[in-house]
């Protein structure tokens, strides 16, 4: 995997990429506007095009943890998040599900394109342990219609990234 510049349509998780100087590619499919089930059509889009398999598809979720901080868990697509798995990783005693105003507010990004990468407040990161047994992954790009695939170990290394399994 070689970086791509997508030039003045960088967003700032390739951008990000870039600067770390990490090896990354780009992955831009035409989205449903119609669709709000935002993983899934990532899945259904990128596994026929890529040939990859549904659990190398990162989602990036981002959870409230309390007292005004936010976190963010990345898991696999099909996964569902253990709320009480991802709290204990990100260090709090609870979590939930963050209001939508505050994950755009937070990281700059809007629902069903938010990327764990070039956020525009760092928060607190998990990566579910799951991501480490493939070769490469996909997450958002920061756009809906758009997916980085990069190492595993470049994902967590470019978020700053726990690991931990946070799955249900």
């Amino acid at each position: 995997m070689a970086g791509r510049s997508l030039m003045a349509a960088a967003t700032p998780a390739i951008a990000a990429l870039e600067k770390a100087g990490l090896p990354f590619d780009v992955h831009k499919y035409k989205h449903d506007r119609r669709r709000d089930d935002y993983g899934d059509e990532a899945v259904a889009v990128t596994m026929s095009t890529l040939g990859v398999e549904a659990a190398q598809i990162l989602k990036t979720l981002v959870v409230d943890l309390g007292d005004g901080r936010l976190g963010v868990a990345v898991i696999p697509v099909p996964a569902k998040l253990s709320l009480k798995s991802a709290a204990k990783a990100l260090g709090a005693s609870k979590a939930e599900m963050a209001q939508a105003a505050k994950v755009t507010r937070a990281t700059g990004y809007v629902l069903g394109g938010v990327s764990p990468l070039g956020q525009k407040t760092v928060l607190p990161t998990v990566v579910d342990v799951s991501a480490l047994e493939w070769d490469s992954v996909l997450c958002s790009g920061g756009r809906r219609g758009l997916e980085i695939r990069l190492a595993p170990a470049d994902l967590v290394a470019a978020t700053d990234a726990v690991v931990a399994e946070v799955t249900a």
